[in-house]
């Protein structure tokens, strides 16, 4: 059959009249095809039309639109925003880091750094001074503590108070620190010597507590940073 009469055959044919349940099908193929699929709307899109729709649908008592309420969203927006981050994150605690300044530490007017104090106290002990190593170890790891922004000391404060505050901060090293607080007023108030052993301790607890999380912060408020 040629060409010319093909086409004059399907011209002559009576046209395709599908039933209810065939035209369906069609329909469902044919909206299957990539380019109708590539347009339809994704869920962003329709959520972003379900707030527009919501939005547009809000009036202030005048009857006017969404434009004199904006200002009011915006307000209430950001006190929402403001109430969860204080119920998630607590009081902010601002420029933590700049309240902290090296002073007075245990009754000396000190401003070594936890290094500067860790490093005497290894060569006081290498002297076999460990008087001097159990001080200079235990203001280290106070120091540290506060170079941290976890403990604060002040003018007055004692070994025992700092070892309290600190147990709060590191409760699994609270009796640890009691006790070298302890070895700190031995030896620097009761004249008890001072041994390579009690020198460990407080070194090893500085090792420890410098790599530990807090369980807690000391609060800014509670101490005048000197």
């Amino acid at each position: 059959m040629t060409p010319l009469a093909l086409v004059t055959r399907l011209l002559a044919a009576p046209p395709v009249e599908p039933d209810a349940d065939q035209a369906r099908d069609w329909i469902v193929t044919e909206l299957g095809k990539p380019p109708y699929q590539a347009a339809r709307p994704t869920w962003f899109d329709q959520v972003s039309k379900a707030i527009s729709d919501w939005l547009g649908s809000l009036r202030v008592p005048d009857g006017s639109g969404l434009g004199g309420l904006v200002p009011l969203i915006v307000v209430i927006v950001v006190v929402v925003l403001i109430v969860v981050a204080f119920l998630v994150f607590g009081r902010p605690r601002l420029n933590r880091r700049s309240r902290f300044e090296a002073g007075a530490l245990f009754g000396a007017d000190d401003t070594r750094s936890a290094a500067e104090l860790r490093a005497a106290a290894q060569r006081a002990a290498a002297e076999g001074d460990f008087d001097t190593a159990i001080e200079e170890a235990f203001r280290a790891l106070a120091r540290q503590l506060a170079e941290r922004t976890v403990v604060f000391t002040a003018p007055g404060t004692t070994a025992q108070d700092f070892a309290g505050r600190a147990g709060r901060s590191f409760p699994g090293s609270a009796g640890e620190l009691e006790a070298c607080a302890g070895l700190f007023d031995e030896v620097r108030y009761l004249d008890v010597p001072g041994t390579r052993a009690g020198y460990d301790r407080v070194r090893t607890l500085d090792d420890r507590v410098r790599v530990e999380r807090p369980a807690a912060l000391d609060a800014v408020e509670a101490e005048v940073v000197r």
